[in-house]
């Protein structure tokens, strides 16, 4: 196999990540920021609003596999909910605020963010050999940040976010967007993820070749789903390479 590109995952494959949305903390805070622009809404109310706006998002795109948008979400939100004293806020403040909210949103969610073992030193090596691009079911205002805060920004072009296309990994178009960005063919790439479904069941079905990293995270066993090569550290993506290049 003459393989030109690699395809990664990027949460529960690069980036070991813990979030928890659960948290009474998250929603408090929202709650005392947004009342300084005139928009007084109890935590509960909040934690309310996000969810069900969160949920019409994914309805109303009638998608098999549907995303939200975080950022569309708050200003939904702020739209709502705006007061006479929220108007007379400067206009270029009132634009920035709903990003402003999301990135507030994750950082209160957030407890871990590292890579895991290996992952850089194993993409130095790689670059210089191959294209690399990333595919993430999250959100651009979280996820650009993130690869910029555990180093890795521009390893990989182009980076696919399911927020920004209202559908999420395993549809194929998120895959087709990936080879597209590479200007490569399904033969001329690897796929590197954590989960059985979105990521291996995904990229299969353009005949991806796959290799499962076997982390903390992700869904490990899906009836009718087998990788083509299993890894338990990231290094050992380097023996998958060689794998795959040896057929």
């Amino acid at each position: 196999m003459n393989i030109r590109g690699i395809i990664f995952d990027i949460n529960g494959t690069l980036v070991d990540i813990h979030t928890n949305e659960a948290s009474d903390e998250i929603y408090r805070a929202i709650s005392n920021f947004l009342s300084f622009q005139g928009i007084n809404l109890s935590p509960d109310t909040v934690r309310t609003l996000y969810f069900q706006i969160m949920k019409d998002q994914r309805r109303l795109g009638a998608e098999s596999y549907p995303e939200f948008d975080v950022v569309a979400v708050f200003r939904e939100i702020i739209m709502r909910c705006r007061t006479d004293f929220t108007r007379l806020l400067p206009v270029s403040k009132i634009r920035q605020l709903p990003l402003f909210l999301a990135e507030m949103y994750r950082s209160l969610s957030r407890y871990r963010l590292q890579l895991y073992p290996g992952v850089k030193e194993v993409l130095t090596q790689l670059s210089p050999q191959y294209l690399m691009a990333a595919v993430s079911d999250g959100q651009s205002a979280w996820a650009m940040p993130e690869l910029h805060s555990v180093g890795l920004s521009g390893y990989f072009e182009p980076v696919i976010v399911s927020g920004d296309l209202g559908f999420r990994k395993p549809d194929v178009r998120i895959f087709r967007l990936a080879l597209d960005g590479l200007e490569m063919g399904s033969q001329e790439v690897l796929f590197v993820g954590n989960d059985m479904y979105r990521d291996i069941f995904g990229a299969q079905q353009l005949e991806i070749k796959t290799v499962f990293f076997r982390s903390n995270q992700g869904e490990q066993y899906r009836e009718g789903v087998a990788a083509d090569y299993i890894i338990y550290t990231f290094p050992e993506l380097l023996n998958a390479i060689r794998f795959f290049e040896g057929k």
